[in-house]
């Protein structure tokens, strides 16, 4: 590993990457189970000896992807002279980008692009167009293969296992690609259980967010309530006797439940618990962000600029990067997922990401009833600027906090080059990417404004 130099950091995260080694977790997840909390099973009672977990699902032949291969090329050209620069001037970032390098870390990585060649995928444009003047990274197009097998599975456990979608609603579900969402952000799962993990609890955040907070049946009236309700189902009710099965039975009362409930559990199976706590600990978040937004739907406020993007802060996209690593089939340890730097990339990776969705769904929100709040609208309103000047600005903000993300997760590599934390960073990175490459593809959800 090259020597990284000295760290702008406090002393002790070097001492803490030396005491929290990288170690790959195993294909099977058996072992672990029992030493684990388990939300109870669905949808019977709890028990006080979690059951076995059942036999991890196979991968098809045809869905398999090698360790390495085109999906490993994570460096391509960035768009623009810009962007060019930013990675001229930030080796340490093109090294989080590659993966980590130097003896025994040649699993940690898909592909080092010094021995690629040039994916013919990247030379294709992909559907859809980019926002112009947005700052992204392009990515290899999702293994196919992957992406049909995810999306088969998804949808039978949406509508066959947790009925979390009415078959009206057949089209949207079909709509929202989920399968190609979560391959895009997950290139280096090692199988497709491990992209299941995501891919359901997906799912079930945006059934909690369609049938709570949007227009399928959502409200902002009663919503602390309902969201309280359904955290239950991630962070398990501890109660007496007498009221616990009144408990039980209110996992399964209705779509968000159920579907919170069952992803959770698969997502025990074969995550830590630092891992499950810190994913109960990021969904606090999100649902207290839910709050935040209601309440000015409640009182029809518009918040002044620094006050929404302190609430996408907390109602975003952070629960989904943050897993990474259980989806990687690895896990970065509690003690260096808690340094305050490491914090501060993930949360300016959620924050950047969630822009990229205010800006795709801009002309989708407006189309629909009521007031949507996104950050044009936000900037447009308390800066009283036109709604192209806002939109325009509103792209200048996600592109700064893309540069901040790329220049904190840089100085983070070089200050604690352990190979977990490398591959981590690396792996937000891509998240970050593979989100926007499926906000531009998704052509039935999106379109742009004609502002250019």
């Amino acid at each position: 590993m090259p020597d990284p130099g000295s760290s702008p950091l406090q002393s002790s995260l070097p001492s803490t990457a030396a005491r929290g080694a990288h170690t790959p977790r195993a294909e099977g997840v058996e072992a672990d189970v029992a030493a684990r909390p388990a939300l109870p099973s669905f949808p019977g009672p709890p028990s006080a000896v979690p059951a076995p977990a059942p036999a991890v699902e196979t991968v098809p032949t045809d869905a398999a992807v090698p360790d390495e291969g085109p999906g490993g090329d994570l460096v391509a050209e960035h768009v623009g002279e810009s962007a060019a620069a930013v990675r001229q001037s930030n080796p340490v970032l093109e090294r989080i980008l590659r993966g980590p390098s130097g003896l025994g870390t040649t699993g940690l990585h898909l592909a080092r692009p010094d021995e690629l060649p040039v994916s013919p995928e990247l030379a294709t444009p992909a559907e859809g167009t980019p926002i112009p003047g947005l700052y992204y990274h392009p990515i290899p197009k999702p293994d196919a293969a992957r992406v049909e097998e995810v999306s088969r599975r998804i949808k039978a456990w949406a509508v066959d296992e947790v009925h979390a979608y009415p078959p009206e609603w057949e089209d949207q579900f079909d709509g929202f690609s989920v399968g190609r969402y979560m391959v895009a952000c997950h290139p280096d799962a090692p199988t497709i259980d491990h992209l299941m993990i995501a891919t359901r609890l997906m799912v079930a955040e945006n059934a909690v967010d369609d049938c709570y907070c949007e227009d399928h049946g959502g409200s902002p009236i009663g919503l602390g309530s309902r969201l309280l309700l359904a955290h239950t189902a991630l962070d398990p009710l501890h109660t007496t006797k007498e009221y616990e099965p009144d408990w039980i039975a209110s996992l399964q009362s209705d779509a968000p439940r159920r579907a919170y409930h069952s992803a959770m559990d698969y997502f025990c199976r074969q995550a830590t618990p630092s891992q499950a706590d810190r994913y109960r600990h990021d969904m606090a978040r999100l649902h207290l962000g839910y709050l935040a937004e209601a309440a000015w739907a409640q009182t029809d406020d518009v918040p002044e600029v620094w006050e929404y993007l302190a609430m996408r802060q907390f109602n975003n996209f952070r629960p989904c990067p943050t897993i990474t690593d259980t989806v990687g089939g690895y896990e970065l340890p509690a003690d260096l997922h808690a340094q305050p730097a490491m914090q501060r990339v993930i949360a300016l990776a959620g924050n950047a990401t969630t822009i990229v969705n205010d800006l795709y769904s801009y002309t989708k929100e407006l189309k629909s009833p009521g007031k949507h709040l996104n950050l044009p609208v936000v900037i447009a309103e308390s800066e009283g600027i036109s709604d192209r000047d806002a939109y325009l600005k509103a792209v200048e903000v996600h592109n700064d906090l893309m540069h901040d993300f790329e220049a904190e997760a840089a100085a983070l590599a070089a200050a604690c080059p352990a190979p977990s934390v490398l591959r981590f960073l690396r792996g937000v990175a891509v998240w970050v990417d593979g989100n926007h490459y499926w906000h531009q593809t998704n052509t039935y959800r999106y379109s742009l404004p004609d502002f250019w």
